[in-house]
């Protein structure tokens, strides 16, 4: 893959919104647009099931020199070769994890990520040496309906002070991207807006159209 500070279009195999389709259908389309990560995110699938669905996702997404990041489960980030996870805030603290390497199986080189919402949450994931961070949620989205938008305040802050590579996430559209990049956002997270489109491949384009013309 990519390195991630290359990456810029950070896309997702949700199982909320795969709609009749196959994970790797999904995913086959996603990287045709040129997206740069991929999520897979199945909050009401059991582990065995995350695990298939994984194995996969992987060679689809090594074909097109593309990250996929695991949600939730670093074991089987590990187990199946993916190269990163993601962990939420509540995930992270509540295991009690004062450092990302406590996560990943010893002799393991697996790249975290996490969800971040405030200003705060940043910093605490810094020095816990996340590899990456999400940003969000920018606006309210129907994703996560019970979060608070963060507003473009946080990605203000964000641009400031986030020396590692972030992620703007949370409602993002082709109608609000111009005003994210301008708040100083680089790289995106879109779920329900490729997912829902008709067409998800020419809709990643669109999204990599703008990100592209402006500079990391």
């Amino acid at each position: 893959m990519k390195p991630l500070s290359e990456c810029r279009l950070y896309t997702f195999v949700d199982t909320a919104f795969l709609g009749g389709r196959s994970v790797e259908a999904v995913a086959r389309q996603l990287c045709e647009g040129g997206s740069d990560l991929i999520q897979l995110r199945a909050k009401t699938s059991a582990p065995d099931e995350v695990r298939q669905m994984a194995a996969a996702l992987l060679p689809i997404a090594a074909r097109a020199n593309m990250g996929l990041v695991i949600n939730d489960y670093p074991q089987i980030a590990a187990d199946t070769g993916a190269p990163l996870c993601h962990l939420g805030q509540e995930d992270f603290l509540n295991a009690k994890y004062t450092h990302v390497r406590q996560i990943a199986p010893a002799n393991v080189h697996l790249k975290i990520g996490l969800s971040t919402h405030t200003p705060a949450q940043a910093e605490r994931a810094l020095s816990a040496g996340a590899d990456y961070i999400a940003v969000g949620p920018v606006y309210r989205t129907a994703t996560k309906p019970t979060a608070q938008p963060v507003t473009l305040e946080y990605v203000r802050w964000a641009a400031r002070h986030v020396p590692i590579p972030w992620f703007a996430i949370g409602g993002i559209t082709l109608e609000n991207i111009g005003d994210v990049l301008a708040a100083g956002a680089t790289r995106i997270c879109v779920v329900s807006a490729i997912l829902k489109a008709p067409d998800i491949a020419e809709a990643c384009r669109l999204f990599k159209k703008h990100l592209t013309s402006s500079p990391l």
